[in-house]
């Protein structure tokens, strides 16, 4: 028998100031875990600790996770979130189109699972949760650079799930489809319809759907799944 989990677990959440980042912090927050936001220009929900980090900055990570670790103890659970896009055609997309993605999406969740891992060994438990996308698995017109980063968090996850996983750390990746945040507001009714058109439940996914797949993943009902990649897409995705 494990021995029974802290009811308030040290939880960092990257990007969590908006979106699907916000979201997850809040309902772990709900939870009563200590929660940790990373964001580049602050505003994290009210009762997370809100750090500056930009993921691009291998001293910038460090710095964050030694301010976390000394308000809340070493990671026991981390969820990438933090992500951009620079959507572009192929053919016009330039070497920093390509590049200031793959390194904020990829590399800076290699440098946060590797900065993770080390707390986590010691505890020998953890869980870690890659926010990618349903684009990662099916592909999207005009976004080579963010479907391979968001791609690349499978191998990355699947890898540390056999890497870690004999010391009780799990590594997960959770795949939304479209959901209603700031960015797809942008979007015009037409374009929106369009979307729904294509997902079989016939509408967007809230955030607070997307984070609760999350907080399960790091319960202790699932403490047996990792490996995996769970879509959040009305069945967008279906069998990707």
């Amino acid at each position: 028998m494990s021995e029974p989990q802290e009811s308030a677990r040290s939880v960092l959440v990257t990007g969590g100031n908006r979106g699907i980042g916000r979201a997850i912090a809040e309902a772990f927050l709900a939870q009563g875990d200590k929660v940790a936001v990373t964001t580049r220009n602050g505003g994290g929900p009210d009762g997370a600790l809100d750090v500056r980090c930009d993921v691009t900055d291998p001293e910038q990570v460090e710095a964050a996770y030694a301010e976390v670790e000394a308000a809340h103890g070493p990671v026991e659970v981390l969820v990438a979130n933090a992500g951009i896009t620079k959507d572009t055609l192929l053919l016009r997309m330039s070497e920093d189109d390509w590049s200031s993605v793959i390194e904020t999406n990829l590399t800076g969740s290699f440098r946060l699972a590797k900065r993770a891992s080390k707390g986590m060994l010691r505890l020998k438990r953890g869980r870690i949760i890659f926010i990618s996308s349903v684009v990662g698995l099916l592909g999207s017109g005009g976004q080579v650079n963010y479907a391979a980063s968001k791609a690349g968090l499978v191998g990355m996850a699947r890898s540390i799930a056999r890497e870690l996983g004999s010391r009780g750390i799990t590594a997960n990746v959770v795949a939304p489809g479209f959901v209603e945040t700031d960015m797809t507001e942008a979007l015009t009714d037409a374009q929106k319809d369009a979307i729904k058109a294509q997902v079989p439940l016939g509408r967007y996914a809230s955030t607070d759907e997307v984070a609760s797949v999350v907080t399960w993943l790091a319960s202790d009902g699932a403490g047996y799944v990792t490996g995996a990649v769970i879509p959040v897409d009305g069945g967008l995705g279906m069998g990707h």
